[in-house]
C-alpha cells in the first residue's frame, strides 16, 4: 500500500511540473539589421535587460542583428505575419506601408534633437504609432537613428551644385529620392545589406547616414568625404507584432511598452553623448568634413515640400514646424 502511495505522490508531482512551467516562458525575438557596434544594438540590449529583468522570468529576448532575420521590409513583413516579433527599424521602409510616415522624411523638418523629440513623444508621433495598429503591428516608441549626412569618395560637398551627377545609395523611401533629385543627384534606393557591396566596390559613389552608422560600418574605409549636412531626421521605432502583444498579458504589455521607451530614450542620450567622439574619429581616419551652408539647400528641396504636402496635409506639415 505505501508503495502505492508513493507511486502516486510521484505521478502527481511529474503531472503538475511537466504541465505548468514549459509555458510560463515566452521568448521575444527582436530583430534589426545592423552591427553590434550600432545604436540601434545599444537600444535593443536596453530593451532586454529592462523587460527580462521586470519580468520575474516570464519573458525572455533573443537579439538577431546584421540582418540575419531579412532586411528592414522584410522584417516588417514577418511582424505582421507574427513570424517575427519585434525589431527596432528606420523609418523609411515604413512608408511602402503607412505612407503618411513620410512625413518624418521631409528635408530639413526638423531643427535640433529636441524638437523631433517633442514631436515624437506628443500627440502626432503617439497617433502615428496608433495608426500602425491596423497594419498587423504594435508600435512602441521611437529610438533614433539621428541627423543624417552625406558621404562619397568623389569630392567634396559644399553647396547643392557639388551634387550633380553623384551617384547616392539612399534607403527605399520616396521623399528621400525625390530630395536627393531635387539636389541634382543621381539617386539610387537599395537595401543597406546590398550597398555596403556597392560602396566598396565602387559602382555607387556614396551615401548618407548618421554619424553612428558611418562610423560603426568603417565607411570612412571607401568614402573620403564627409558633409555635414543634417539634412534629415531619422527616428528609428521599436515594433512590435500585433499578433506577439496579442499573447502578453495586460502586465506583460505594460512592462514591454516602458521598456521601449526606457530604450528609446537610451538610445537617443547615447547618440547625444557620442556625436562630437564620432566626427573626430572620422576626421582621425582621414576623412576630409565640410560645413555646407544648408539655407541653399533648404532651397533647393523646395518642390519636394510642394509635392508631399499635398498627400501628407499641408496642416500636418505645419504643426510639425510649429512644435517648440
Amino acid at each position: 500500500m505505501k508503495k502505492f502511495a508513493a507511486f502516486l505522490s510521484v505521478c502527481f508531482l511529474f503531472t503538475v511540473f511537466a504541465v505548468v512551467p514549459a509555458s510560463a516562458v515566452m521568448d521575444i525575438k527582436l530583430a534589426h539589421v545592423v552591427n553590434e557596434n550600432d545604436a540601434f544594438h545599444v537600444c535593443a540590449l536596453k530593451f532586454k535587460e529592462l523587460v527580462e529583468a521586470g519580468s520575474n522570468g516570464e519573458l525572455t529576448v533573443t537579439i538577431y542583428p546584421n540582418a540575419k532575420l531579412g532586411d528592414e521590409r522584410n522584417l516588417l513583413e514577418s511582424m505582421r505575419m507574427g513570424v517575427v516579433d519585434s525589431s527596432i527599424v528606420t523609418g523609411g521602409p515604413i512608408i511602402n506601408f503607412m505612407p503618411k510616415f513620410g512625413v518624418f522624411d521631409l528635408p530639413f523638418l526638423f531643427s535640433t534633437p529636441e524638437h523631433a523629440y517633442k514631436v515624437l513623444d506628443g500627440e502626432i508621433g503617439r497617433q502615428m504609432l496608433e495608426d500602425m495598429d491596423n497594419l498587423g503591428w504594435k508600435g512602441l516608441a521611437y529610438g533614433e537613428r539621428g541627423f543624417r549626412n552625406l558621404t562619397n569618395s568623389k569630392k567634396p560637398v559644399v553647396v547643392p551644385e557639388d551634387m550633380k551627377g553623384l551617384k547616392i545609395r539612399l534607403m527605399q523611401n520616396p521623399v528621400y529620392v525625390d530630395s536627393f533629385r531635387a539636389l541634382g543627384a543621381n539617386a539610387v534606393p537599395m537595401a543597406w545589406t546590398e550597398a555596403l557591396t556597392a560602396l566598396q566596390q565602387g559602382t555607387i559613389d556614396g551615401q548618407e547616414n548618421p554619424l553612428n552608422v558611418i562610423v560603426s560600418f568603417n565607411l570612412f574605409e571607401s568614402q573620403k568625404h564627409l558633409a555635414i549636412t543634417r539634412h534629415a531626421y531619422a527616428p528609428n521605432v521599436i515594433i512590435m507584432s500585433k499578433k506577439t502583444w496579442q499573447k502578453l498579458s495586460p502586465e506583460q504589455q505594460k512592462l514591454v511598452q516602458e521598456s521601449a521607451q526606457a530604450a528609446a530614450e537610451h538610445n537617443r542620450a547615447y547618440d547625444n553623448e557620442k556625436e562630437g567622439e564620432w566626427l573626430q574619429l572620422l576626421k582621425d581616419k582621414g576623412m576630409e568634413v565640410t560645413m555646407p551652408d544648408t539655407a541653399l539647400f533648404r532651397e533647393a528641396v523646395k518642390p519636394v515640400y510642394e509635392k508631399y504636402e499635398a498627400q501628407f496635409g499641408k496642416e500636418l506639415v505645419e504643426a510639425i514646424l510649429a512644435v517648440k
